[in-house]
């Protein structure tokens, strides 16, 4: 049986984690480094507000906020409120108008460890002809993306966009202290990879329109014998007062030469 980290311990996990020391973050919260000790050794124990301080000026994600609180004794301070809740309707209508708007190119929201919450027409289209047992939901990003029966043999710079996303995985951990997400990395990067059909040379500078000056590593994926290329872009919230919220990603997909961007547009609507 294992105990739970007392608030001392966490805080300080998270102040080695952000490499600031205990004198910088007394002077970030306006306090002083004997409190901060204080707390650290469990000699003291701060008010709801301090502990929501200290928290801010760690950048501590809005889940890990109400562990630090819970530690310290106090009730939570964000809610949990799921998705398909009455009082998240405005959200989830303003997310759809988004998603929506976004078509013909492909766009998905995501939540903390990749499950797809919703997605347009275009990601349809991506996924079309992939084995059921990968579409059942909840559908999963990253599984999808990587798996041998996936997206993965039609992706032309598998190897580089493997790296992309399997770092990304790996800073968020970091950050999170996440364990569903480290056993959700640990299965994806775990999968065979047969690079043998790459384009090759594929990366930057290569695809659909050649010689191209990509902005971004691309994402060059076949659809119908078509190559495609893409740049990757990701929003989240800003400020949110509730950790589903805090916890979803926008991902789109915008097309990354002319031929992609017409490709999409003869599919209609």
């Amino acid at each position: 049986m294992t105990s739970t980290p007392s608030l001392g311990a966490l805080l300080r996990t998270w102040r080695e984690r952000r490499g600031i020391s205990q004198l910088e973050l007394a002077g970030r919260a306006d306090s002083s480094s004997r409190h901060i000790s204080f707390i650290e050794t469990g000699r003291s124990r701060p008010s709801k507000e301090m502990v929501l301080r200290l928290a801010d000026h760690l950048d501590v994600p809005v889940r890990e906020r109400n562990a630090l609180l819970l530690a310290a004794g106090y009730a939570p301070h964000y809610a949990q409120t799921p998705l398909d809740d009455p009082s998240m309707g405005t959200l989830r209508e303003g997310l759809e108008r988004l998603l929506t708007g976004y078509e013909p190119y492909p766009a998905l929201i995501v939540d903390a460890v990749y499950d797809v919450v919703a997605a347009n027409r275009g990601i349809a289209m991506l996924l079309d002809g992939l084995p059921e047992h990968l579409l059942v939901p909840p559908l999963n990003a990253m599984r999808i993306t990587l798996h041998p029966q996936g997206l993965a043999p039609r992706i032309r710079n598998l190897g580089e966009w493997r790296g992309h996303l399997l770092a990304q995985m790996e800073r968020q951990i970091a950050l999170s202290r996440s364990a569903p997400l480290r056993a959700l990395h640990e299965e994806v990067s775990g999968y065979p990879v047969d690079t043998g059909a790459q384009l090759a040379g594929a990366g930057p500078g290569t695809g659909p329109g050649e010689g191209a000056a990509y902005i971004a590593l691309p994402l060059l994926i076949e659809h119908d014998g078509q190559l495609l290329s893409f740049v990757s872009s990701i929003a989240t919230f800003n400020t949110p007062m509730d950790v589903t919220v805090a916890e979803l990603a926008i991902e789109t997909l915008l097309p990354a030469d002319p031929a992609t961007a017409k490709y999409l547009r003869s599919l209609g609507p």
